[in-house]
């Protein structure tokens, strides 16, 4: 009798068939497979959070990586610093590194390198961070190491004068970064005469008077017990983690021997900088206006509205069919070299805009374009445009939580800020309530007819007057 041979699935099993009668080899259920729903795609292990006594706290996550990142979250940053120690949280940042009482820098270097263990740092306006990634059977130790940097510097001269050296060269860099510039400069002007307008960096004059009593007394005042979170990510236990938190944690003084910091006020400012340069070959602009903080509400639904505008490169191949009307005008028009739309919210107050390089012609129709698409966003949005952007908007946050580092970081950051971490159910529920209304109205009231915030370096004399860029930020209806 003939017989036929059907393929299923993507060819792992076959079933031999006989006319009009049953398959006489079963489908094995090792291959059987159900599609995974959305919901599972977001079953992702709970973060836990522990307060000590002495109001420090401890969050994990933890998964079945073989690899774990632990690291310290400390609520300060340059926001906390003033005229005369400006940068010094960055200057701390290089010489923690440096040497402990207990450590010197060679012994250090090889503690680490021998575990395969890698140490790592940032630093804000508003927060820094200490961290190591390495093997879940060194997560004991990368707690005592990163216990130990904080906690028993020395700070020496010797130390002091290498890190300004290292400082000041790194300063002296960083001016040939014209996106840096741009932002630095936007952040200068937005808060003007407030904390958060000074650079993280800070200025070559203050640098130059960093002491080791400043590091000290920045340390003594700032890294206290109920400012510093312990964060772990990966094959790490809660439980375990909690336990090395009281052992080498525990002690952290809580009281204040000084002033107890407070956060410092801001005011945004609408206003602009100007730092015209004709022999650079391009010009960076970065305009914006004053944000939410991180805890509001409108966070949200500005930055699905900053998906909405997206990014763009000369070198992406696309043209038309780009989703972005602002990309694909500049792509069709060579309206600029490149553009990127940021939302950047810190504690209680935030940057919501659009930063650009262009060509000197160029400058006054991308900046035309630039406000037509802001008011198109306050005014006539569409449902369809908000559904493809909160899309995007997903993607891109789940991208940027690929791997225990990035993950350690959000759990950091978001128990700082708010004391826990948002669920991604709960996040992913919040995305999927934003309606394009939330976002027009969003837009409404953070960017209609609102006094923006302009920075420029390089040939900006096309750059329209700051009264007629004001005068964009608003459509005459009839």
């Amino acid at each position: 009798m003939a017989s036929v041979c059907a393929r299923i699935g993507f060819g792992v099993s076959k079933v031999l068939i006989r006319r009009n009668k049953k398959p006489i080899v079963a489908l094995s259920q090792r291959w059987a497979t159900h599609p995974a729903t959305y919901h599972d795609t977001l079953s992702v292990p709970e973060t836990k959070v522990t307060t000590l006594k002495n109001l420090f706290r401890v969050a994990s996550e933890e998964t079945t990586d073989s690899t774990a990142t632990v690291g310290v979250w400390v609520d300060t940053g340059s926001r906390y610093e003033n005229d005369k120690n400006n940068g010094v949280a960055h200057f701390l940042e290089h010489i923690t590194y440096k040497g402990t009482s207990k450590r010197s820098q060679l012994d250090l270097e090889t503690e680490a390198e021998n575990l395969g263990m890698h140490l790592n740092s940032h630093v804000s306006r508003d927060q820094m961070a200490f961290y190591a990634k390495c093997h879940s059977k060194d997560v004991p130790k990368a707690v005592e190491i990163l216990a130990d940097l904080i906690q028993n510097g020395t700070y020496s001269e010797a130390d002091v004068e290498k890190v300004r050296t290292e400082v000041l060269r790194e300063m002296q860099e960083a001016e040939t970064n014209l996106t840096d510039v741009a932002l630095d400069y936007l952040h200068a002007t937005a808060y003007q005469g407030t904390s958060l307008g000074r650079s993280v960096l800070g200025t070559t004059e203050s640098v130059k008077q960093i002491s080791r009593k400043d590091l000290t007394l920045f340390v003594g005042t700032h890294f206290k017990a109920p400012r510093i979170v312990l964060a772990g990510a990966g094959g790490v236990s809660h439980r375990q983690l909690t336990e090395l938190a009281e052992k080498h944690f525990g002690s952290l003084s809580l009281n204040y021997e000084h002033e107890i910091p407070v956060l410092p006020p801001t005011r945004f400012t609408g206003s602009e900088i100007r730092a015209r340069d004709d022999d650079l070959p391009l010009a960076h602009v970065a305009i914006a206006v004053q944000g939410p903080g991180y805890a509001s509400v409108d966070t949200i639904p500005l930055a699905v509205a900053s998906t909405l505008i997206g990014s763009w490169d000369r070198t992406v191949g696309a043209g038309a069919s780009l989703s972005s009307k602002l990309a694909s005008a500049c792509s069709q028009v060579e309206l600029c070299h490149s553009f990127r739309s940021f939302s950047k919210s810190y504690h209680d107050t935030g940057l919501w805009g659009l930063y650009f390089v262009a060509d000197r012609l160029t400058i006054e129709d991308m900046m035309f374009n630039v406000q037509g698409e802001w008011m198109r966003l306050c005014t006539s949005l569409t449902d369809f445009e908000v559904e493809r952007a909160k899309n995007q908007y997903k993607t891109d946050l789940y991208n940027q939580l690929d791997g225990t580092t990035q993950i350690c970081d959000d759990i950091g950051r978001q128990v700082l800020y708010l004391g826990r971490r948002i669920p991604l159910e709960e996040l992913d529920a919040r995305i999927d309530a934003v309606t394009a209304k939330a976002v027009r109205d969003a837009c409404y009231k953070y960017v209609y007819d609102k006094c923006p915030a302009l920075a420029s370096v390089g040939p900006v004399e096309g750059l329209p007057d700051y009264n007629r860029i004001r005068g964009s930020m608003y459509w005459l209806r009839l």
